[in-house]
């Protein structure tokens, strides 16, 4: 019997991997030829929360949110399938960097001031390779997803992540995938939500919401299979994450991060292979390095 391949997933807080890859990470836990681990950077403590009954746990009030966030992605776990489930450098080791407005919609940039135990601190950078580069050499992953270059919107911590798992593939070679959302996919998700968003929700404006250019996507990923198991997980992450409408009446999973513009669910995951990663249209595990 041939061992089990392994892929890995690299985010930056609880609720990324559901809201990036929450999808693919359910596809490939449901095969029992696959094995998926999740490594989260932070814990996430300086989210806004959304539930007015849970705002005490903020930052800038008790700053419990990143214990309590601890509980909601084992949940989300729980519903993707997820048994291997990792905090880079245990949990705590790394604040949340936090983020600062950028510009138009929804494009962040890194705060003036950072925590000493940041994830984005300039200082960190190397320990946190090394921290991953541990990972990598227990796993010997098949594969290994995280962000682009930017992050996906301009988080530091996304972009840190990125950083740090490109650094870690180059010293422990592997495929390298990072999640993207195409033009067009975005556009015709954004055109479903229409007549199906409610106040305090709204649609998003035009360019709010990032994209690329679809001529760059290597890899798609059906994944409409595990709706309910995405619907799910999202529904577990209550501080950061508000479900309108999980699709249950025939109409479109409508849902938000705390900024409350309503975002596209896709059925389908997009990824762009890294450079001299060899790419399947429909299959992160095929291919070679």
């Amino acid at each position: 019997m041939s061992s089990p391949a392994r892929l890995l997933f690299v985010h930056a807080h609880p609720d990324d991997e559901t809201l990036a890859t929450g999808g693919t990470i359910a596809h490939y836990a449901a095969r029992p030829d696959v094995e998926v681990t999740l490594v989260t950077c932070t814990l996430g403590e300086e989210g806004e929360v959304i539930p007015a009954e849970l705002a005490l746990l903020a930052a800038d009030h008790a700053d419990q949110l990143g214990g309590y966030r601890i509980g909601e992605l084992a949940r989300a776990c729980a519903a993707l399938g997820v048994t291997d489930h990792r905090f880079l450098g245990g949990p705590g080791r790394w604040r949340d960097s936090g983020m600062a407005l950028a510009g138009h919609g929804t494009r962040a940039a890194t705060p003036e001031v950072l925590h000493p135990r940041a994830f984005a601190h300039p200082d960190a950078f190397a320990d946190e390779v090394d921290a991953l580069v541990a990972v990598l050499d227990e796993l010997r992953p098949d594969a290994v997803v995280t962000y682009a270059a930017d992050g996906g919107y301009g988080h530091p911590d996304h972009v840190r992540a990125h950083d740090v798992t490109v650094a870690a593939v180059e010293r422990v070679p592997t495929r390298l995938f990072h999640v993207v959302t195409p033009r067009s996919a975005l556009d015709a998700g954004v055109a479903e939500l229409d007549g199906h968003v409610a106040p305090p929700l709204r649609l998003p404006e035009p360019d709010e919401l990032p994209s690329v250019p679809d001529d760059v996507v290597t890899t798609r990923i059906d994944v409409s299979a595990h709706r309910a198991a995405r619907v799910a997980a999202m529904r577990a992450h209550a501080t950061q994450i508000v479900v309108q409408s999980g699709g249950e009446d025939g109409g479109p999973v409508v849902y938000s991060v705390s900024n409350l513009v309503a975002q596209p669910f896709q059925e389908v995951e997009c990824f762009v292979a890294a450079s001299g990663t060899v790419a399947a249209p429909d299959d992160l595990l095929a291919g070679g390095a």
